[in-house]
């Protein structure tokens, strides 16, 4: 796992969305935060700096300052809100969509224009918090990436 300059952030990779959204994370990912535990994903819409989206779990999420989601959005915890459907708190969107055994999550389309990705986008997994991961479109992250001289793994569906 690189780390793109002396004192920034560590990177797993670039995962490319395919033409029907799904999106292949990397398997170290899956390791370090667990991601297959519960066969459901939460995501939670980028900065306007990366756009993107943060990738985490309904585990994490009850640990973190976040779990006033939960208490707000009950439908979330119980996935009885529409895969997919992003709904609003404090300021970001967040929505559950589930996770294959291949570690490949596909996006709905609302999904995808909720995070404002789309097809062919080119997504640089971050290291983030113990919350989750982040995978980053945009932003100087990204630019250092594309800048880096060594190698930067690349993870497709």
């Amino acid at each position: 796992m690189p780390q793109l300059n002396k004192v920034g952030k560590y990177v797993f990779g670039w995962s490319p969305i395919r033409g029907d959204l799904h999106i292949k994370i990397p398997d170290e990912i899956i390791l370090e935060y667990d991601l297959l535990k519960e066969g459901k994903l939460i995501l939670i819409s980028g900065s306007k700096t990366s756009r993107g989206f943060v990738v985490s779990r309904l585990g994490l999420i009850k640990q973190s300052i976040m779990k006033g989601l939960l208490t707000d959005y009950p439908n979330i915890e119980d996935y009885s809100l529409p895969e997919g459907k992003c709904v609003k708190y404090k300021g970001r969107h967040y929505c559950w969509v589930n996770i294959n055994t291949d570690m490949i999550l596909k996006l709905p389309e609302e999904t995808a224009k909720c995070f404002d990705v789309k097809k062919n986008d080119k997504l640089l997994s971050i290291r983030g918090s113990n919350i989750g991961f982040v995978f980053a479109v945009k932003g100087p992250i990204v630019e250092s990436a594309n800048n880096y001289d060594g190698l930067i793994e690349e993870y497709h569906p």
